[in-house]
This record gives C-alpha cells, sequence and structure tokens, in this order.
C-alpha cells in the first residue's frame, strides 16, 4: 500500500493543536468507489458510473488506494466489500463513494446492485446490501470511516414493492424516496466499536426527505459534481469541506437540494493537498466562491429563504445575489423590507446583465480573457474577482487605447478618402444619368464616413435621397420615391433643426419633393399634405430676409404642392394660393439674375393659371397661362434645355386645347396637337418613359377633339393610338388618376370610331375602358371626372342597346351633376333618361314608362329655358312629337 503524504494529517497530534497541523507522511487511506447504472430490473441511471470515475480520480490524486466497482452484481459487490474491510484493517481513513439506487426500509439504509431481484420481498431483501452493516464494519476496523451516499434520488421501486429484510422474514415497504427518506445514519452517533475509533461522517447527497437530482446527461449528478471541486480544498477540515459542498449543490439546484452530513468525528480531520488551480486567475475565482458558500452556510435561515425567494421570482441564479450580501458584510440590512428592496434591485440589475452577457469581442486576446474570466466570477457569486478582472481589462483597454489613438487619425483620413472617392464615382453616375447606381454609391460613402465626419456624412445622406428622388422622377420608380423620402428623413436626423437649421430647413424642402411625387404616382392626398406641412416648416426657418434664395426655392416648392392639392381637390382659393407663391418666388427669381430658376418657376406659375382657369372658366386666366409658358420658352430653348422645353411645350399646348376647345377655335387646337408632337421629339419613351406617355396622352385628346370636329379618320386613329402608347407605360400603381384619364380617353376614341364602323367589339372594349378609369376617378375623389365618364359610359351602352344600365349611368352622373348646381349637365342627362326610358316603354307598350320619359324630356327642355341655357329646342320638339306619335298608337 501507498503512503498517503498529501492526504491526511496526523490524527494522533490532533489532540493538543486547535486547528490542522502540518501533514504526517506515516497515514493511509484507502477508498472504494461504487457505480451502478446499467440495472437489469429497475430503471437504467445515466450518470452513476461516470460520477464514480471522476471520484475515482479525484481520490486517487488525493493519495487514497483505491478500490472500483462499475455495474457490479450483489455477488461482485459483496466480494469487493469484503476486500475492502479485509484493506481498511491496515489504513488510518477509509472512504466509500456510492452513486446509484438506494432505499430505506424499516428504518435502515440499503445501496442497490444492478442485478436486484424485486420478483418477490425475499430476493429483494436478499439483493440489497445494508449502510449500516458497512458502517459497523469499518468502524472495527479503521479510526475514520467516511461514507458518501450519491443515492438520494426519487425511489426506483415501484410503488408498494415491499422487501424481507436480511435476517427477517417480515416483509416491509420501501420508502417512497430512497434514502432521502432516512432520519440520519445511526451508526455515526453509535459507541465507538474499538479504543482508537476517531468517528464516522457519512453524507447524502439530499436532505432527508428530499430527492436529489441526476444531474445533466453526459455529466455529474450535481452532489457528485461539488465533491470534485472542492474535496481536494488545501486549509480546509473535512466539516468545512462538506459545508463547501453542501452550500454548492444548493446554489447549482437553485435550493431544490440540499445534502446532509452526520459526522462524529471527535478530532479535527484535513484532506491534504493545495487543490486550487494552477492558473493564479482560476484559483483567485475559486478562492471566492468558497469563500462566499462558508458565508452562506452561517447565514440566517431567514435571510437565505429572502435570497431564494428573489431570485425564484426575478428568474436568476442565487450566487450573485449571495455574492452581495457577502460583500456588503455588516452593512446588510436587518430588516427585511429593505432587504428584500436592496434584493429585488440587486435581482434587476443582475437580469439586465446576463442579458447582455458575453464575453467582449475585442481584438485584444487578454481582453477577452479578462472579460470571459469577470463572468466566470460572476457566475461563481465572486464579486471581487469580478470587480478585479474587469478592473484588469480595463487597465489593459488603457494601454490598447494608447495605440489606437496613434492609429485613429490614420484610419479617419483613410475612412473620409474613401468616402470622397465613393461620392465622385456617385457624381459620374449622376452625369451620365443613371441616378440608381449614383444613388448607391453615395450610400457607401455615407456608411463609409457616417463614424467620422458629421459634415461628410450628411452631405452623402443628402446625395443619396437626392439620386434616389431622381431615380423615382425620371424613371418613373416609386420604390426608389418611397427610399428617397426615407433618406431624406434620415438626413435631417443628422441636422437637427436647433444647431443647423438651414441644413435642416433645405432638406424639409428637398423632402416635399418625393413626397409629392408619390402623392402624384398613388393618388394618396394625405402624401400631398405632409409635402406641404414639409415647406412650410421650411419657411418658418427660412425668411426673405435671412436667404431671399432658399426662400425663393421654398415658395416655388410650397406653389407646385398647393397647386396639386388645389387641382386635386378643385379648390379655387388653395390654387390663387399656389400662384401667389410661384409670383412671391418671382420676385427673387428674376430673369436677369437667375434665368433658369425664372423660366422653372414661369412654367409653374402656367400651370397653376391654367388649372385655376379651368375651374373658374376665365379666359384671361388661360391666356396670362400661354404668356407664362412662351416666357420661360425663350430661355429653356431645346438646344439649351431640350426636357425643359419639352415640358414647356406640353403644358402650352394643353392651355391652347383648352382655350380653343372654349371658344371653338380649331386653329388654336392645332397647335396645340403640334406642341405635342414636339415634345415627343424629346421626350422619348427610352429616355423619359412617363414623360412620354403623358405626351401621348395630351396628343390623343387633341386628335380626338380634331377628329370629332372634322370628322378626320386619320386624326381619330392617331388619337387611338396615342391613347395605347400612354397605356403602355401608365398603370393604377404608377400614375393612377394619369391612368384613369388615358383608360377614359380610349374610351371616347373607341366610341366615336363605332359610331362610324359599327364595331361591336370597339363598343365593348370602350365600356371597359371607362369602367376602369371610375376605379380610380371614384365619385368622393374626382367627382366631375367620375360624371362625365359615367356619361360616356351610358352613351356606350346605348350604342349597345343595354338601354337599362344606360339609364342607370346617366342617373349616376346626376348624383354630382345636380339640378341645382350644374343644370346644364343635369339637363342633358336629363332628356337622355327621357329618351330611354320612352322607348324602352314603347318597345313594352308601357304607356306609363312612355309617360314617365316623356316628363323627363319636358322637364330638361323646362329647366334650360328657364335659366337661359343653350340648347336646340328642335331636338326636344322632334323627341316629343315621336312620343306622342307612338302613344296615339298605344292601347
Amino acid at each position: 500500500m501507498r503512503n498517503i503524504l498529501p492526504l491526511l494529517v496526523a490524527l494522533s497530534a490532533l489532540l493538543a493543536l486547535p486547528g490542522p497541523p502540518a501533514l504526517g507522511s506515516d497515514l493511509r487511506g484507502v477508498a472504494l468507489v461504487i457505480g451502478e447504472s446499467d440495472y437489469v430490473g429497475l430503471r437504467d441511471l445515466g450518470n452513476p458510473e461516470r460520477d464514480a470515475r471522476a471520484m475515482g480520480e479525484l481520490l486517487d490524486g488525493l493519495g487514497f488506494d483505491v478500490s472500483r466497482v462499475l455495474d457490479g452484481d450483489r455477488a461482485k459487490l459483496k466480494a469487493r466489500i469484503d476486500r475492502f474491510v479485509e484493506d481498511a484493517a491496515d489504513a488510518d481513513v477509509a472512504l466509500i463513494y456510492y452513486s446509484g439506487h438506494g432505499i430505506e426500509a424499516g428504518g435502515g439504509d440499503y445501496i442497490v446492485p444492478v442485478d436486484a431481484d424485486i420478483s418477490t420481498p425475499e430476493r429483494a431483501g436478499e439483493s440489497l446490501v445494508s449502510v449500516a452493516d458497512l458502517l459497523d464494519r469499518l468502524g472495527r476496523v479503521v479510526p475514520v470511516s467516511i461514507v458518501l451516499l450519491d443515492a438520494c434520488r426519487t425511489n426506483a421501486f415501484p410503488d408498494g414493492t415491499m422487501v424481507a429484510l436480511p435476517g427477517s422474514s417480515h416483509a416491509v415497504a420501501v420508502a417512497p424516496t430512497g434514502l432521502g427518506a432516512l432520519r440520519g445514519p445511526t451508526p455515526a452517533a453509535a459507541a465507538p466499536a474499538r479504543p482508537d475509533e476517531l468517528g464516522t461522517v457519512i453524507g447524502f447527497s439530499a436532505s432527508p426527505g428530499q430527492a436529489a437530482l441526476d444531474g445533466p446527461a453526459g455529466g455529474n449528478s450535481p452532489y457528485a459534481a461539488a465533491l470534485i471541486k472542492h474535496l481536494g480544498a488545501g486549509g480546509y477540515s473535512l466539516n468545512d469541506l462538506m459545508t463547501l459542498v453542501t452550500e454548492e449543490v444548493y446554489l447549482k439546484t437553485g435550493a431544490r437540494q440540499l445534502p446532509w452530513t452526520n459526522s462524529s468525528l471527535r478530532r479535527v480531520l484535513s484532506l491534504g493537498g493545495a487543490g486550487e488551480a494552477s492558473d493564479p486567475d482560476e484559483a483567485a475565482i475559486t478562492r471566492g466562491r468558497r469563500q462566499l458558500l462558508m458565508t452562506i452556510a452561517a447565514l440566517p435561515e431567514g435571510e437565505r429563504r429572502q435570497v431564494e425567494a428573489a431570485a425564484q421570482q426575478g428568474g436568476v441564479p442565487m450566487d450573485a445575489l449571495y455574492g452581495l450580501l457577502a460583500a456588503l458584510g455588516s452593512e446588510v440590512p436587518n430588516e427585511p423590507g429593505a432587504l428584500n428592496k436592496l434584493l429585488d434591485a440587486q435581482t434587476a440589475r443582475l437580469k439586465q446583465i446576463m442579458a447582455e452577457q458575453t464575453a467582449l469581442g475585442s481584438a485584444d486576446p487578454e481582453i477577452v480573457r479578462l472579460s470571459g474570466l469577470a463572468q466566470q466570477a460572476l457566475a461563481e457569486g465572486a464579486l471581487e474577482a469580478n470587480v478585479s478582472f474587469w478592473e484588469a481589462a480595463k487597465a489593459r483597454y488603457a494601454e490598447v487605447s494608447k495605440q489606437l489613438d496613434v492609429t485613429e487619425a490614420e484610419l479617419r483620413a483613410r475612412r473620409l478618402e474613401g468616402g470622397n472617392v465613393l461620392a465622385k464615382t456617385g457624381d459620374a453616375y449622376l452625369l451620365k444619368g443613371d441616378y440608381a447606381q449614383a444613388a448607391r454609391n453615395f450610400g457607401l460613402a455615407y456608411e463609409e464616413v457616417r463614424r467620422w465626419d458629421d459634415e461628410k456624412a450628411l452631405d452623402y445622406k443628402w446625395a443619396e435621397a437626392g439620386a434616389l428622388e431622381s431615380e423615382g422622377d425620371f424613371g418613373g420608380d416609386k420604390e426608389a420615391l418611397i427610399a428617397s423620402v426615407a433618406a431624406y428623413k434620415e438626413a435631417l436626423a443628422l441636422a437637427p433643426r436647433e444647431s443647423r437649421p438651414r441644413d435642416w430647413a433645405g432638406i424639409k424642402s428637398d423632402l416635399s419633393i418625393p413626397l409629392q411625387l408619390l402623392a402624384q404616382r398613388t393618388g394618396d392626398r394625405a402624401l400631398l399634405a405632409q409635402a406641404a406641412d414639409a415647406v412650410k416648416a421650411t419657411l418658418e426657418v427660412t425668411t426673405y430676409e435671412s436667404d431671399p434664395k432658399a426662400w425663393a426655392l421654398a415658395q416655388n416648392n410650397l406653389g407646385t404642392i398647393l397647386n396639386d392639392i388645389g387641382y386635386n381637390g378643385a379648390d379655387v382659393s388653395v390654387l390663387e394660393q399656389a400662384v401667389d407663391a410661384f409670383r412671391a418666388a418671382l420676385k427673387v427669381r428674376t430673369r436677369q439674375e437667375r434665368p433658369k430658376e425664372w423660366a422653372m418657376t414661369e412654367t409653374n406659375l402656367g400651370v397653376a393659371l391654367d388649372r385655376l382657369a379651368r375651374l373658374t372658366g376665365k379666359d384671361a386666366s388661360y391666356e396670362d397661362a400661354i404668356a407664362a409658358f412662351r416666357a420661360a420658352l425663350e430661355i429653356e430653348t431645346r438646344d439649351a434645355d431640350p426636357f425643359g422645353w419639352a415640358d414647356n411645350q406640353v403644358n402650352m399646348g394643353i392651355s391652347m386645347q383648352a382655350l380653343g376647345v372654349r371658344h371653338n377655335d380649331m386653329g388654336l387646337i392645332a397647335q396645340a396637337a403640334d406642341a405635342f408632337g414636339k415634345a415627343l421629339e424629346v421626350r422619348t419613351r427610352d429616355r423619359v418613359p412617363l414623360d412620354w406617355a403623358a405626351s401621348q396622352l395630351a396628343l390623343g385628346w387633341t386628335k380626338l377633339m380634331i377628329a370629332e370636329a372634322t370628322s378626320d379618320d386619320a386624326a381619330l386613329a392617331e388619337a387611338e393610338a396615342a391613347y395605347r402608347a400612354a397605356l403602355s407605360e401608365y398603370r393604377p400603381d404608377r400614375g393612377a388618376s394619369t391612368w384613369a384619364n388615358a383608360e377614359s380617353g380610349l374610351g371616347s376614341a373607341l366610341l366615336d370610331r363605332a359610331a362610324k364602323t359599327h364595331d361591336t367589339a370597339a363598343l365593348t372594349e370602350a365600356v371597359a375602358a371607362f369602367e376602369a378609369a371610375t376605379t380610380v376617378w371614384t365619385q368622393a375623389d374626382y367627382p366631375s371626372n367620375w360624371a362625365n365618364t359615367q356619361g360616356n359610359l351610358a352613351r356606350t351602352l346605348v350604342a349597345l342597346g343595354r338601354l337599362d344600365e344606360a339609364v342607370s349611368a346617366y342617373k349616376a352622373s346626376q348624383q354630382v351633376y345636380t339640378q341645382a348646381d350644374h343644370p346644364r349637365e343635369w339637363a342633358i342627362a336629363e332628356v337622355n333618361i327621357g329618351w330611354l326610358v320612352a322607348a324602352s316603354g314603347l318597345d313594352r307598350r308601357d304607356r306609363l314608362a312612355v309617360l314617365s320619359g316623356k316628363l323627363s324630356i319636358e322637364t330638361s327642355m323646362q329647366v334650360l329655358d328657364r335659366l337661359g341655357l343653350p340648347h336646340n329646342p328642335a331636338f326636344y320638339e322632334d323627341r316629343l312629337k315621336m312620343i306622342d306619335e307612338g302613344l296615339a298608337n298605344l292601347p
């Protein structure tokens, strides 16, 4: 047998010493390690074999002569125990560690071999190994006996199992919770079996009546893990070591399991060996942990219960909460309410730390190592070590920071250089009209500098927003407009109004543009309101006196938005505000000083005047609009600004067309058609698809008017082709109202063609076109357009012979064109309704229907006569005469 030099103090020398003396060299220790996992007739256990192997390695390292029994049956287990008792006769200390099933029956403890047979009470009793007998045998041959039973798990025997204990024929019931049901190992308190016996220590993995946990699969039981962690610690008596083990299990199981130790030692016993980690940092954590465990053991039961409750309610481990109490020492509140308040605050703090807990992803390995150690110390409740590791990490970062200061300036310069290169690339894409790539490069430039230079970051984000706006405007990309709005809002966050009012105002003004464009594409009037609010906010900061140029730009932008709001809402007062805003801008944007800006504002003014004329019916407004467009064309020539020139050609053509219609001036309408044709020479589909479509739409309406006035079949064909061209680009999600306009125009062209050719297919397509238009031109949002389209639909349905549907469409138009507000339009619908109803009545020989239709015709004529509105009396007379003749033939 080996001497166990690092294991035990010389027990005979302890009589006069108050604490553990130096290690002796003449002591021997023997250990028997038993692990029973693979049971034949009972539930298998996953960890005992693993626990036993680990405990064997530990005890071997402490100098014990270790014997092992793994998955031993009754015969093998008995033989090994007998041999172990013989070996113990020459030893000073005998230690048994058992992991496996254990039961309590008849007031005694029994360990269960893997071949236990519970088929009968007698066989069950023969299978068991009595712990009391084992302790008694060891007590007779060795001075110190230590038995550690990691068997306080839930009883594996079926409920109601009876056993006839060895030496008895009387069967008794097995206790329901295994060894945990014991009242205590009586051998530990029995009288010494021999004069030199110094006592017995028996440890249970759980308290009486408490089932222990088996531990995670592939690991160790909590009890075994605690023994492995602490049993080899130097400088502690065996009783203190068992205290460390008890509190370790208590913490690791969240107070669900508390080991129980019974000791009758009459001397201080200390297991030898330093038992510390060779790494000083790991050793510091271990020391902190053991100090905490000893502190917990000394805490009053009330404080322990408060900590347990706080940890359970907060969902945090108890370790750090106990660490707080240990750190506070005498400053721990005595009053339970104050302690609860302290624990609640610490629980919340710990929960947050745990949620954020991860080792720092630093490039410095030492900081990573120290942060990991700090988290390990926190998990162990070693708060002092936790603080010291973070202090060490902080000191290390101070060294790193000095190195960073040296490289940071160079890194900033390189980042700014990269941002500049990317931005210049964006500028190059802008010049070639590739706005999507320009935006991408400006966005990359922003990402490159945003952490290094706020001014540059703002410039690049602003440029990205502008490029996205251009992509959305010229490329018809709605998603680009949405991205532009988002980018402008990001830029606003970089330029707070309080500290950078001019930049803030400029961005606000620019933000209004994609909002307005989105409103035009989607028909969402709320976006127009947002755009107007953005510009009005700009004008709160940018005044005529402080920055006339920016003020004029804001006035121009406000005018364009009010122009759309007023036109869509048929609001004359808002259109007049738009005209005022443009004229205000022209005070700064003069032809002499800012010719290009002057021309642009003249164009915008012309559009507003044209729309105002359409609502008020004033020729002067049309004439002023045409004059404004002609003025703009003096600066925006085709050579100087081809797209601006084309825009003005279209705008001027629209006003000429409207004024020509008012006065039946076909010469003016022909000039309008000529203007649209010129615009299409520049506004090609491949370059500006939506502007090309808008020009086609305008040309279509003009050609249709010419065709209707002159019966020119070629002009009618050109009109239909132009509408179809416009619809090849327009969709409901890409300019909803304009799409409806094109559908309505196509329907009118088809209706006119069918009137000449009697083409039923053309009429059917016309119905579909008119109905499509009303999905956008609703009565609520576009009342006049909706009513006009209902009238055109009615005419088409008449041509198809669908008279009842035609009557419904005419009546629908009268919901907008009421007798009070629009008497002429109402009267036109009413006479058509009357004629259709009368004709249908005559066909069905329904006198009442015919009389109802006649009354509608008469009412229509009376309204026109009373108000002096123009109409053709002969038309009415002819219709009434035909009805009277029909009535004469009815019964």
